[in-house]
């Protein structure tokens, strides 16, 4: 059936495969299944509804709400929410069920759990404990000296970077595995000394590298397989190649290199979806994929999954879900999870099943509403109940969540109600431009606010240094920057906004003759994700037969878009 986004207007459709998964994925108590209503909103806004909750970059020095010190967080310091140290978070130091409280049924349900919200401590970056000297990050864990990175695991000396597992030595890097020194790489696996790598494998000691595969000692190039010394698709000799090489180490070189790449880039074909290993799926990053569709960013092994990102290892019949990884069965609109089974509208819980609408849980089953349990279950809003007693009061909640409408209520007709909705964006702890929504759904401060959503205006601060310094008056060539750069702010070319350079970042750009970037970390981070496509399909033809094909590459992009077939024949 077709709908129509109570969002954004647009018309989207629900299946009867959708409806049979919502009816299976329906929370079932003392027999009997309450269905989950079918969204009222698009994909896209389910999924800007979604990062709504995540900050991973924004990172603020405040007072701990346990031991009084000071701390760095993920929550301003006026955030009106409690915020212990991970080191106390995840310990029994603290009981979260002190903080249970009866169900007020003279309240709506997420007026309930926002209070319950304002009550319950959180954690002030969402680190593992087992990370060392790797203070400045966030969802984390098994890592060891890293700086301003978010969600990794077993990761070494990385930098600036995300979303990355068995990393050693990067900085300014993106969904990269197993991989071992590269710089402003993306999309990679298997590779080694890489610069500007983007949706390469098995690569190593190159640069401004695009969908190569098994090349070595390869400059500007892109589609390749199995090449070596080639630049810009082309062979040269190892002394041409290495002159490159040197020159790239001055910073005029390399951005000019970099604009040749650029050009270079639109002269190439670009395939319509990079899979491997994939059946009867479309979106796009996806690996060991089988019928997953509207999907991206795969690592691997999932199936029967629908508008999902950053998700694999093991996960099975899932629909609108983000960073759900290793052994996730069951799940509808969930968010930062791992090992849960038969779970719907749930954030940062792992080891679970049978929770709907919580929080931040762990090892729980039969739980409603509630945030930062271990080892429960039957809990109402943190309250222990019997087996008996939650099977009579969960049903009653969830028929006053279908009579409720959501307040503020959503734009475009007849309002949705409470039941089968995710957290309104407005209980977010986070303001919208904290967050990865914005990253992905960027929007301006008034358009947020005109939708009831929060904003923070960024606080520009000088840094105690003994000297700020312009961008375009660093020197040229790593070779000529003084230890003394420590001590140094540089001035964004772009932004303008100060920042430093740290002793192991400096160590870093030595050590791969990497000149000293002009460009602030956030600049940075955006300039990445400029360069990926969006999470979006269109439909468009092949430039090479004219077959229908599905794809991210939107109809009016100029790239030659090939589809599967076409592009391997051009490849191989």
């Amino acid at each position: 059936m077709k709908q129509i986004c109570k969002a954004s207007g647009t018309e989207f459709e629900i299946t009867d495969e959708d409806l049979a998964f919502y009816q299976k994925v329906s929370p079932k108590i003392g027999g009997k299944i309450y269905e989950i209503s079918p969204p009222t909103l698009c994909p896209e806004e389910r999924e800007k509804r979604r990062w709504a909750y995540r900050n991973e970059r924004k990172f603020y020095v405040r007072t701990s709400d346990f031991s009084g010190k000071q701390i760095v967080s993920l929550y301003a310091p006026d955030s009106p929410f409690k915020v212990y140290e991970d080191d106390v978070y995840w310990t029994d130091k603290w009981n979260p069920l002190e903080y249970g409280r009866d169900f007020d049924f003279s309240k709506s349900f997420f007026a309930n759990f926002a209070d319950l919200q304002r009550a319950v401590p959180r954690s002030a970056l969402n680190q593992d404990i087992d990370n060392e000297n790797s203070r400045y990050n966030s969802f984390c864990s098994h890592s060891k000296d890293c700086y301003l990175s978010a969600g990794f695991a077993r990761c070494e000396d990385m930098h600036y970077s995300g979303w990355s597992l068995d990393i050693t030595s990067a900085v300014d890097s993106l969904l990269c595995t197993d991989c071992e020194l590269m710089y402003e790489c993306m999309d990679c696996s298997n590779c080694y000394n890489l610069r500007f790598g983007q949706d390469s494998q098995n690569c190593s000691d190159s640069a401004f590298i695009l969908d190569c595969i098994g090349c070595h000692h390869c400059l500007g190039c892109v589609n390749l397989r199995n090449k070596s010394y080639h630049v810009f698709n082309k062979p040269v000799s190892e002394e041409e190649f290495a002159r490159i090489v040197e020159q790239l180490n001055s910073h005029d070189h390399l951005h000019a290199f970099e604009k040749q790449f650029e050009e270079f880039k639109i002269s190439q074909v670009v395939r319509s979806s990079l899979q491997v290993n994939c059946e009867h799926s479309t979106g796009n990053h996806l690996k060991e994929c089988h019928n997953c569709h509207n999907c991206y960013d795969s690592v691997g092994d999932a199936q029967d999954c629908k508008n999902c990102s950053v998700f694999g290892f093991q996960v099975r019949d899932m629909q609108d879900c983000l960073l759900a990884t290793t052994n996730c069965e069951l799940l509808y609109e969930v968010f930062a999870i791992l090992e849960l089974y038969q779970c719907a509208f749930i954030h940062y819980c792992n080891r679970s099943q049978n929770l709907y609408y919580c929080d931040n849980l762990a090892s729980c089953k039969d739980c409603f509403g509630c945030i930062g349990l271990r080892h429960a279950q039957y809990c109402i809003l943190n309250k222990q109940y019997s087996k008996e007693e939650y099977e009579e009061l969960v049903p009653k909640i969830i028929e006053q969540m279908k009579q409720t409408p959501l307040n503020p209520p959503l734009t475009g007709g007849q309002n949705a109600c409470e039941w089968g909705e995710f957290f309104p964006v407005e209980l977010s702890p986070f303001a919208y431009n904290e967050t990865v929504a914005q990253e992905y759904f960027p929007l301006t401060k008034e358009e947020v606010l005109a939708k009831g959503w929060k904003w923070r205006d960024e606080k520009v601060e000088i840094p105690q240094v003994s000297k700020v310094i312009p961008a375009n008056r660093l020197p040229d060539s790593i070779d000529d920057i003084p230890d003394d750069i420590l001590n140094w702010a540089i001035e964004c070319e772009e932004s303008g906004k100060p920042f430093k350079i740290q002793k192991a970042e400096l160590e870093f750009y030595r050590k791969m003759r990497l000149s000293i970037p002009h460009y602030h970390p956030d600049i940075r981070h955006a300039h990445r994700m400029a360069k990926r496509n969006p999470r979006r399909l269109w439909e468009r033809n092949c430039d090479n037969c004219q077959k229908p094909m599905e794809t991210t590459y939107a109809p009016e992009r100029t790239e030659k878009v090939f589809c599967e077939k076409c592009y391997q024949k051009v490849v191989y």
